[in-house]
This record gives C-alpha cells, structure tokens and sequence, in this order.
C-alpha cells in the first residue's frame, strides 16, 4: 500500500529509528539527523535494537510511532509487534531486502513500505564491473605470479589468452543488480547474454543483451555473473551440469547469495584450475577455516563487501530520507515495495 496522499505539506510524523546494534552510528552522518528531525518528530539517537522485548523507552516510541525508520538488523515485525505500535503506518528501510522483518502481519495491516534497494545495487553493480574487467585482464593470475617470480618473465606469452576485447559476459538475473551492470558494461567491447525467465527478447535487447537460456549462457560465456535472487527455485540453480559447461579458463562471479552456486560441485573446478571464480558470497555465509577458497590462486574471496559499506551507507540513507520527506508531504513512495514483488526478488 502507497501512503496516502490526504496529509498536508510538510508534516511532521513520529518516528522510530529500528535496526541493528551500531548500525545507525555507521548510516546517518549529523547532517542525516539533522534532516531527520526536520522532517519528523523522533530522537535521533534512540535506536531501537530489540522491539520484540522493548526498553520501556523505547516502548513508549513505537507506541507513538507512525513510521519506523529501519535498516539490517531491524527486529521482524510479527502481530506481536505491531500490536505494540497501533499508529504505525509505513516503514521506511534504508537498506536492500525488507523480507527479514517485513511480515504478512505488515501486509494485513495495509503498511506502507520502501526501501533503498536500488541505491544498494549501485555499490555491487561496481564491484562487478571491477570483477569483470580484472577477470577478462586476467589480473589475479598475473598479480599472484608476479609475486611468486619477481624477475623478468614474458608476461605476452603467458597472458596470451587475456583482455576484454569481444569477450562474452553472461548475466543471470536481470535483478536491479543485473540491470546496473547491463548498464555499466555499455561502453565497453563485450558480448552480453542474459539469462531471465521474466524478461521477454525485446526487454533483453533494450538492455544490451542476447537472451538465452540458462545452460546456453554458460556454454557460450568467458564470464558468468549471478544476480538472480535467493528463493527455492534459485537454489543451486548453478550446479554441476551447468558448471561442466563453462568452457576452459572461463570466470564464475557471485555477488548474489551463495545458495545460488553448488559449491560442492565448483570445487573441483577451481582445485583443477580449470575454472576461475569470484565469490563475494559463499554458503555457509563463512567458510570454514580449512575451504581451499581462501588460498585457491584462481580465487578471489572477499566477506561479503560488494554491497553498500563505507561512505556508500550514507547514499543509503540520503534515499531513505528523500522516501521520508514524499511521506511527510503526502506524496507517493517513488520506490515502494509491494507484497507481489517479493516472490521475483532479494
């Protein structure tokens, strides 16, 4: 449900700040806070961490509240909850995914809901044109030898099968994440295949893209890159017959969820060296301390860094608020999630 657009200019709601312990410490800058107050009625430095067993102060703010203000971290709002917030209206979350605290009780109630999913997607779209571009390079392959050899080496001949002219990129997913990279790969001299059950030739084609099938983007692509959501039906969905069809040489790219890859079956890939990957996520979300992912030379392993971190937090936050103001002044959220969304996305 959209707020509704009967409230005059300017309002001031009640709000409550809810997420994670030290999280708005890292989101909100007090130049955030300062826009936050002007815009609603709220202190900005209570943070509600635990709203299922809730402080007496900040039970008597979500009682008050008409919007939470939430991020990663945020408590999941069940019927017990919201029970405890009888004026609550829209939730508004800085952040990517709202299914680990939005509920059906939210839905059945007709709250409002936004987040900042696209401002999210920016940062991991980045990190996989990087990962795109230094794959095709081979640049990890030639950091690790240069450091391994420190002499004088014929690098033409030993990097004879790298550069990123005419290489194949496979997308899969065209989520908000795979969008932005279709996007950010415009000007360069790559193929891009996209692999989307939800999106017909002529959408594919108005991004940049070939449309084809699952195991044809994988048998055709020097680079594969997964960003489809995670859900039952996605689990696993790059498993060993797909990976058995990646060409020689080729580079696997997950920035999505580690669900998404069988890592039991890319294993064997990436000992043999046949394949390379880039994995910013893994299932379990930690390897354990002996996976050969952390020292594998055709592996590039980080924890889970391509989303917003940083200075990129405060992009998050910007959005949020920009959310929050069209709700003051009765406007429409310009991104608003719908219950129906959440069945195709993160």
């Amino acid at each position: 449900m959209s707020p509704a657009t009967d409230h005059q200019p300017s309002r001031r709601p009640r709000l409550l700040l809810a997420m994670g312990p030290g999280i708005a410490g890292r989101l909100l800058t007090d130049a955030h806070r300062a826009r936050l107050t002007a815009l609603a009625h709220t202190d900005p430095h209570l943070v509600a961490h635990d709203l299922a067993a809730p402080t007496p102060r900040v039970a008597a703010a979500l009682g008050e509240a008409e919007v939470l203000f939430t991020c990663w971290g945020a408590t999941p709002l069940t019927a017990d909850v919201l029970d405890r917030a009888p004026g609550l209206r829209v939730v508004v979350h800085a952040a990517g995914s709202v299914k680990h605290h939005i509920t059906e009780a939210c839905w059945e109630r007709g709250i409002g809901v936004t987040s900042t999913a696209t401002a999210n997607a920016l940062p991991v779209a980045e990190y996989t044109l990087a990962a795109i571009l230094l794959s095709g390079k081979r640049v990890l392959h030639a950091a690790r030898r240069y450091a391994e050899l420190r002499s004088g080496h014929d690098w033409a001949a030993e990097l004879a099968d790298s550069g990123n002219h005419g290489r194949t990129v496979g997308i899969v997913g065209a989520s908000r994440i795979g969008r932005r990279v279709m996007e950010l790969l415009r000007p360069f001299d790559l193929r891009v295949l996209l692999h989307d059950p939800y999106v017909t030739p002529v959408e594919a084609s108005a991004l940049g893209a070939v449309p084809a099938a699952l195991d044809e983007l994988c048998a055709r692509a020097d680079i594969v890159s997964v960003h489809a959501p995670q859900l039952p039906s996605t689990r696993h969905m790059i498993g060993a017959a797909q990976l058995a069809l990646m060409r020689d040489g080729a580079t696997l790219i997950n920035t999505a969820r580690g669900s998404l890859v069988d890592e039991t079956a890319l294993l064997p890939h990436l000992t043999s060296g046949r394949l390379h990957a880039v994995l910013d996520v893994t299932d379990p979300e930690l390897p354990p301390p002996d996976s050969p992912l952390y020292t594998l030379p055709n592996v590039l392993l980080t924890p889970h860094v391509a989303g917003s971190l940083g200075n990129e937090l405060h992009r998050m936050a910007d959005r949020a608020l920009d959310e929050l103001e069209r709700y003051a002044k009765g406007a429409p959220f310009a991104e608003p999630v719908r219950p129906s969304d959440l069945g195709r996305s993160a």
